[in-house]
């Protein structure tokens, strides 16, 4: 079986307290957008049960146990599954604030619920997702979400963008993000819930990803792709998650534009 798991955007990101876990409460409105990696998962009974042999393509992914295996290890503790090959072919950039470990995650046990008839509900899918992290549940459903908490208390919301046009940009700059959680001061704010309920063009103005004001100054790179997707005459243009691509959201086709050669680059019509 063959699923496409995909990147997700930070429409604002408030950060409003430290908490005693060593986590922050976060406020954010994600949404999933059709930039995908391909994940397939077949079984083979050459295998022992619990045994998964995982290939990647595409984009180099880290040294380390694969977050699709982890995934694997934990339905078979409760399912005791059967071997299995996982082929993921990356296209999402990693590390950049786009989901895309998280999605590869939540997909799997997603797949996995498919493939061997495991009858999971959404509820059960979303709590084996959150303990592979936090953004996992979030991919469990493919409808807009509000997050709160540490970004595992999602609630569905509406946001429009039909039709409208994305352009991603990551300049392949590392952010490391317990730094970038080291330099947040935490503080209440007009919640990004309310904000994207109102016209798009407002949102530059109101619509705030608190992570932007320690990164950008640090990485003057990004304060360029910003100014210039407004010049391109983006609507709105932010940073997603805590860096560093970049996304600007155009009511009209997007202008051509050179960019360095090493940036990641992609558009679509949502």
């Amino acid at each position: 079986m063959i699923l496409f798991p995909p990147a997700k955007l930070n429409l604002g990101l408030q950060i409003i307290a430290k908490r005693s876990d060593g986590y922050h409460d976060l406020q954010t409105v994600f949404y999933q957008f059709p930039l995908k990696d391909v994940l397939e998962i077949i079984e083979d009974n050459s295998l022992a049960p619990g045994e998964c042999v995982f290939k990647s393509t595409g984009l180099s992914i880290p040294d380390g146990e694969n977050l699709c295996v982890k995934a694997y290890k934990l339905l078979h503790e409760v399912f005791t599954l059967p071997g299995v090959r996982i082929y993921l072919h990356k296209i999402i950039p990693m590390g950049a604030g786009l989901g895309g470990g998280s999605s590869d995650a939540a997909y799997t046990l997603k797949l996995l619920n498919t493939l061997f008839d495991l009858k999971m509900s959404v509820d059960e899918l979303k709590t084996y997702a959150l303990i592979l992290g936090s953004d996992c549940p979030l991919f469990v459903e493919e409808t807009p979400q509000y997050a709160e908490g540490r970004g595992e208390l999602l609630s569905k919301i509406n946001v429009e963008l039909k039709g409208k046009h994305l352009l991603i940009v990551n300049p392949n700059i590392h952010i490391s993000t317990v730094d970038a959680f080291a330099n947040i001061s935490p503080k209440l704010s007009n919640s990004c819930k309310y904000i994207v309920d109102n016209d798009l063009k407002s949102w530059e103005a109101d619509l705030v990803n608190d992570f932007e004001k320690f990164v950008i100054p640090n990485h003057p790179e990004l304060a360029d792709i910003k100014e210039k997707f407004y010049l391109m005459g983006a609507d709105y243009a932010a940073m997603s998650g805590s860096g560093s691509t970049m996304f600007g959201i155009f009511s009209d086709p997007i202008p051509g534009a050179d960019w360095p050669a090493h940036y990641f680059v992609w558009q679509s019509v949502l």
